[in-house]
């Protein structure tokens, strides 16, 4: 039995008037995502726990089948194991975006998607100018980067930028135990930036400068107990981002590399098949996360989000069904998403999403049936890690 879990993150919405009142998922043309909601079982399930934040990492853990109100410490240091970056027990993880203020309002929590080149650079300069002994910044990937602070105040309140896209910034600077400290590295940061080279470039080329550095998801390194352990299961994750390839190491699992992967449009999604295929030639597992859907949802772009999950149908969910049918041996496919990301927020909500479980080989049948945020009457039935618990289970049981 291959098992294969496919996430469009964020793809879940509200209804959209320019897309004649339909939410994104409603709209799009994704023909194999409907032929998997036609021949498996769907159910709007829960994701987030009652009083935890709807971030992609307490929701995908839900979707490995971990409760992440067992587990979860925070974001950031997630993020550390997927980059590899060593933690003491004491130390504490702040994940630090690039982002784009104005006028004191955030514009923009990616920088305008700035490019992993120019990232790394300008976190090399905050580094040079405020890294000292025990307070290390590390570069990410595009706008995604980390600091790991030895005794660092763990207990703060921070916002995540992407959920105070147009808000004034200053209302929602981190609030709490020795927030002092936090906002004097982001005040300081503006300095770092004010002339630098990366964005005076990209000021000539029309493009958004970061302003400054934005801390948040802070917390002590996590433990998970492996999926060996839980279920019987060696396999893999393809994300193009850390905080997957964090849960994936902490779970034991895969993380690979696939060149091109960038977590937006532009991502490599052949690759990304090519290494889920890969894996599930010798192992039984593989998870597959695109990003995409989720940051159009943050750039509140409708069209756009409606396209990433077309190219996710298209480009994922398409040829690797297919690559389990033309094998002709048993499979169970999941598809789903984390959370909402509606458009109209720019942000995360916690309401119930959908996802399919496809039991096959299901041969030349072209059932198709509503996978959206509707579907089932719009209620939620279970909670999402329950409900993975039990099919991966079975697994362990044979």
């Amino acid at each position: 039995m291959k098992y294969v879990v496919l996430v469009g993150d964020g793809m879940g919405d509200y209804p959209v008037d320019a897309l004649g009142g339909k939410t994104p998922l409603q709209a799009a043309m994704a023909p194999t995502i409907a032929k998997i909601a036609g021949l498996g079982e769907t159910r709007l399930v829960q994701t987030v726990p009652e009083g935890m934040p709807p971030g992609s990492d307490v929701a995908n853990l839900a979707l490995l089948g971990y409760d992440a109100a067992k587990n979860y410490t925070g974001r950031a240091p997630i993020e550390a194991a997927g980059a590899e970056i060593p933690m003491t027990p004491s130390d504490v993880a702040f994940r630090c975006n690039l982002v784009t203020v104005l006028d004191g309002i955030m514009d923009d929590y990616s920088a305008g998607h700035i490019t992993t080149e120019e990232g790394r650079a300008l976190v090399a300069s905050v580094q040079e100018r405020l890294g000292r002994e025990g307070l290390t910044f590390h570069p990410g990937v595009q706008y995604r980067h980390l600091l790991v602070w030895d005794g660092g105040p763990a207990e703060c309140a921070c916002m995540p930028p992407h959920e105070i896209a147009d808000k004034p910034a200053e209302e929602h600077l981190p609030a709490g135990g020795r927030q002092d400290e936090i906002r004097e590295l982001m005040e300081l940061s503006k300095e770092v930036f004010a002339d630098h080279p990366v964005n005076r470039k990209r000021i000539a080329e029309g493009k958004k400068p970061a302003t400054q550095i934005w801390l948040w998801g802070q917390g002590n390194a996590m433990q998970l107990e492996s999926y060996k352990t839980l279920y019987g299961l060696g396999g893999g994750v393809i994300s193009a981002v850390d905080l997957l390839k964090g849960i994936a190491k902490l779970a034991g699992l895969e993380a690979p590399d696939v060149e091109g992967a960038t977590g937006f449009l532009d991502t490599n999604y052949q690759g990304k098949v090519d290494a889920a295929l890969e894996i599930l030639e010798r192992e039984d597992f593989v998870f597959i996360h695109i990003e995409a859907p989720d940051e159009c949802g943050h750039m509140g772009d409708a069209q756009k989000k409606t396209f990433a999950i077309e190219e996710f149908d298209a480009k994922v969910c398409a040829p690797v069904l297919q690559w389990l049918e033309d094998r002709g041996e048993a499979y169970t496919l999941l598809l789903c998403t984390d959370h909402r990301t509606p458009v109209a927020l720019k942000g995360h909500t916690a309401e119930p999403v959908p996802m399919a479980v496809l039991t096959g080989p299901v041969g030349e049948n072209d059932a198709q049936a509503a996978f959206d945020e509707e579907m089932n009457g719009g209620a939620v039935q279970c909670m999402a890690c329950e409900w993975i618990q039990e099919i991966l289970t079975a697994s362990s049981d044979r």
